[in-house]
């Protein structure tokens, strides 16, 4: 909910500080410049956008409200699910591997951590670098190469929201521009009416230039920026997959393999690796 406290901020400096100035915050409510503005703006989100990126934007949006981006305990959670999935593959044989990857709704040990088997990528993606290992297709030292192709593939597709979304925000300035105009034109239409009226007129028409450049940097552009870490988180959630399964694949020992892919996690979602290793020592004695 961080983005929420960051909105928060945005709005409550800007009308604090127009109103220490003396400015009445009720004149800044003209709907009619809302209405041009944010329309137009949604207008050119459905253009730009085919369906299937309009969704994305979307979903990607409500991911940032919600804070769902991978933490420490996701990550403790995706190496303690590698590391068992690699210790039955050790001890009774890759095939013994099938009947989790094949079905993984119905696994186990995919059943005790739902924060990988309730997202779909997440599952997809280890379920797909499993099946070759299984089916023995490709070599060790190949599998690598495979996975690196869907997760650049994936990285390709998280990025289609962060561009829609900046092109919003960049075309925001503008559009508030076009809503000042009008609000101009009207202006003119009413100069008849005395100072008083056109006064008024006039300060509408500034809510739009300014409504515009609001949105865009306070909050369009901002979330765009919010999106983009979102999908590095996402993308290392899947680069740590393809460290355990491709260091696995290549003969290394469960442990080993994991603690691999703990290492080229960032600090900030990083298990420690003491504790890591007593908790994977503890599944492995079960």
């Amino acid at each position: 909910m961080l983005i929420l406290v960051g909105a928060f901020i945005v709005i409550a400096a800007t009308l604090g500080g127009f109103m220490m100035e003396g400015g009445n915050p009720l004149v800044l409510i003209q709907v009619a410049e809302f209405v041009v503005i944010l329309g137009v703006a949604l207008g050119v989100l459905v253009i730009a956008s085919p369906s299937h990126v309009l969704k994305h934007v979307i979903h990607k949006v409500k991911d940032c409200v919600t804070g769902k981006s991978p933490g420490e305990k996701d990550f403790t959670d995706l190496l303690k699910l590698l590391y068992e999935i690699f210790m039955v593959g050790r001890r009774n044989g890759l095939i013994a591997l099938e009947e989790h990857v094949m079905d993984p709704k119905k696994s186990a040990i995919f059943q005790k951590y739902p924060s990988v088997m309730n997202h779909h990528e997440r599952l997809e993606f280890i379920c797909n670098g499993l099946k070759p290992v299984i089916d023995g297709k490709i070599k060790p030292d190949q599998l690598e190469a495979l996975m690196v192709a869907e997760l650049e593939a994936k990285v390709i597709e998280n990025e289609h929201p962060v561009h829609i979304l900046h092109l919003v925000g960049d075309s925001l300035p503008g559009i508030g521009i076009v809503a000042a105009v009008l609000g101009i034109i009207n202006t003119m239409a009413a100069i008849s009416e005395g100072p008083e009226k056109v006064g008024e007129k006039v300060a509408a028409a500034l809510v739009g230039t300014l409504l515009g450049i609001f949105v865009a940097y306070g909050f369009v552009n901002p979330l765009a920026n919010r999106v983009q870490f979102n999908n590095q988180s996402d993308a290392q959630f899947l680069k740590c997959i393809m460290q355990a399964i491709a260091g696995f694949a290549k003969g290394l020992a469960p442990l080993t393999a994991v603690e691999v892919a703990r290492r080229s996690l960032d600090s900030s979602v990083q298990p420690a690796g003491a504790e890591l290793e007593i908790a994977l020592k503890a599944l492995g004695a079960k």
